[in-house]
């Protein structure tokens, strides 16, 4: 544990002459009198003392990061506001007249018609629901709310369980991801073959292969977890960490819903600003086979304003997500280098503070990043679709996948490290490269299995809750085959849910391996039962480290 006496906001000096690890404690001291040097016979010049800099958390004021990507962003936001303002104002009421409008030959413009100067219609249309579909979403919308509702109880009894029992609730979950996509297909092959309407629209031939198809995915998973068993037991033990430090800044799950509720917030105004932006135009006429009819026609900034408004919204998207990630990482490092004895005061709100002040500069940087990432990705998919031929084709689009992962991977730890230490985007990765580097770290270790056995436990929980639902509504109410759909939705929402919380684990687990590394830098111990697990990490993808769990407990 570091001394209480240090300054933590002061970046010491790693390789300092007095305490360089290549000279021994106990030297024979040196004559006071130093011999006289010449300028040729001086040696080589010392190296840059902040080259390599000891690096922990940064608890005082931070300066002010990537300002011209904060200032970018607020003009894009401030346009998208603005023009969706002049869009509202300037919006034409005859969108939906144009049938009204005859051309006029004299004036070489279109005017309303007389004939509907005082006559207004509405087309109502009326939807017969029978009482089954009245049923229908009736319980549907129940059963989401009190999905909804249950989510809440049911992640704090995953995380509580996590906590306590990771390795019981772990080996007791691996038979189920097999047992449950098992059931679940073989039950849905025998009902659809009982039931005579589905088998009539679904032969047997297409039935069976459904049938294998979903057997040999089962078979992939089976073997993803075979191969890669030796890293189970490990696995375990990081999972259990992340939710001790998740369990102890139980804050965040209500700082985090609430940035997504805020960012909801942000798009209503903009979609509302959509909607009129559709309104801007004119009536004018159309010739078409030497006749002229009045048709709409769009401003022409209108395209323009809709790429601008979609851009900002999903940049203000990836930025959102950047900052949860920020956020976590700060709240969680503090809590790492806090004494045992201590809990840090306001880790949250120093995070947000920091989040959205000093390093909103970074974040939007690294929010832009991995906008363009996607929007390249999806362009190259919908490229990859056509099967455009071709050799060279084929090699850019290896090029850019390749340049695509490169990215992410560069931003996997960066935000992380950002939020520790309040530094720039570019400093940061290159600062985070140079941490693991020294210290023989990669981030090879988040391709462990931690990812896929949380997301196999949460496919466990989703199905038998949608299991139970879909049990209780065959049993309590008469929905035919509306049961299984309103099942179907529970699962979905209740998988999202539970995805959410996932997704929030795994940035505890990236946060304190960065932490790890750092105290590993400084040759420090803050946390032991996090130094005892993580030095068992693989080095490489195709390193092997024996592990004893026995001198660790479970």
């Amino acid at each position: 544990m570091g001394s209480s006496e240090e300054d933590p906001n002061k970046l010491v000096c790693f390789y300092e002459s007095s305490s360089s690890p290549s000279k021994p404690l106990l030297t024979k001291p040196t004559s006071p009198i130093p011999e006289p040097t010449t300028p040729s016979a001086a040696g080589p010049p010392e190296p840059d003392p902040t080259q390599f800099l000891q690096i922990t958390y940064n608890y005082g004021p931070r300066p002010f990061k990537d300002i011209p990507f904060i200032i970018l962003f607020i003009l894009f936001v401030i346009s998208t506001f603005g023009l969706g303002i002049f869009s509202i104002c300037n919006k034409n009421q005859n969108y939906n007249n144009a049938s009204s409008f005859i051309y006029n030959p004299s004036s070489g413009s279109c005017v309303k018609d007389s004939l509907f100067d005082n006559f207004d219609y509405w087309v109502f249309v009326g939807f017969s629901f029978s009482s089954s579909k009245s049923n229908f979403l009736k319980d549907l919308i129940w059963v989401l709310v009190v999905t909804l509702i249950l989510s809440v109880p049911i992640c704090f009894s995953l995380l509580l369980l996590l906590k306590h029992y990771t390795k019981q609730l772990v080996y007791v979950a691996l038979p189920f991801f097999v047992i449950v996509p098992t059931f679940i297909n073989v039950y849905w092959f025998v009902a659809c073959t009982v039931s005579s309407s589905c088998s009539d629209s679904l032969p047997l031939v297409y039935r069976i292969l459904v049938l294998v198809f979903v057997f040999l995915i089962i078979g992939v998973l089976v073997w993803i977890f075979v191969a890669n068993w030796h890293r189970i037991e490990l696995t375990v033990q990081i999972i259990g960490i992340a939710s001790d430090a998740l369990s102890k800044n139980l804050g965040l799950f209500v700082a985090l819903p609430l940035l997504t509720l805020g960012l909801v917030v942000y798009y209503a105004p903009i979609v509302v600003f959509l909607v009129f932006a559709r309104l801007n135009g004119k009536i004018v006429p159309k010739e078409s086979n030497g006749e002229y009819k009045c048709v709409w026609k769009q401003d022409s900034w209108v395209p323009v304003y809709f790429a601008l408004a979609i851009l900002t919204m999903l940049w203000s998207l990836t930025s959102m997500v950047e900052a949860k990630a920020y956020v976590i990482s700060g709240t969680i490092a503090q809590w790492y280098f806090s004494k045992e004895d201590t809990k840090p005061k306001q880790s949250i709100r120093s995070s947000l503070r920091n989040a959205f002040g000093p390093s909103s500069g970074t974040i939007c940087l690294s929010g832009l990043l991995i906008c363009i990432v996607r929007i390249v990705r999806a362009a190259v998919d919908s490229a990859r679709q056509e099967d455009v031929p071709g050799f060279v084709n084929l090699i850019l689009r290896c090029c850019v996948n390749a340049l695509l992962s490169a990215v992410d991977f560069l931003n996997k730890f960066t935000i992380n490290f950002a939020a520790i230490t309040g530094e720039a985007y570019c400093s940061s990765a290159r600062m985070t490269y140079e941490l693991l580097k020294r210290n023989l770290l990669s981030a090879v270790f988040v391709e462990t299995v931690s990812t896929r056995l949380l997301a196999g436990i949460i496919f466990v929980i989703s199905a038998v809750y949608t299991i139970a639902v879909c049990a209780i509504l065959k049993g309590v109410r008469d929905l035919g085959i509306y049961s299984y759909l309103v099942a179907a939705l529970a699962f979905v929402l209740l998988i999202f849910v539970l995805g959410y919380f996932v997704h929030v684990l795994d940035n505890v687990i990236e946060t304190v391996y960065v932490c790890y590394a750092i105290d590993r830098d400084r040759g420090e111990v803050y946390k032991p039962e996090v130094h005892e697990v993580y030095v068992h990490l693989p080095i490489s993808r195709n390193h092997r480290r024996t592990y004893a769990p026995a001198a660790l407990g479970v």
